[in-house]
């Protein structure tokens, strides 16, 4: 239990799924400001995230996921591919 606690934004797995959503957003053709718009949130809430200096929980994945129209288990199979990808599975 102890190794779940020094895991932080920072970490390899937490850096694969901050280089999905990126991906994600660029490929929805959105930038960070218009992101957040539909987020009701600032542009550094974006951007705070896409640097790995917020960390996100499971319901902000998916309300991210939602506004890229990306579905969230479609999601969840491109991070564990990129996970795999970087032996991290």
């Amino acid at each position: 239990m102890s190794a779940l606690r020094h895991k932080t934004i920072h970490d390899d797995a937490y850096q694969v799924l901050v280089e999905c959503l990126r991906r994600a957003r660029q490929e929805a053709n959105i930038t960070q400001v218009e992101l957040a718009n539909q987020l009701g949130a600032d542009q550094s809430y974006v951007s705070k995230y896409e640097r790995s200096e917020r960390r996100l929980d499971i319901i902000e994945v998916r309300t991210i996921c939602r506004v890229l129209k990306v579905d969230l288990l479609d999601f969840v199979t491109t991070f564990e591919k990129g996970l795999k990808k970087r032996g991290l599975a």
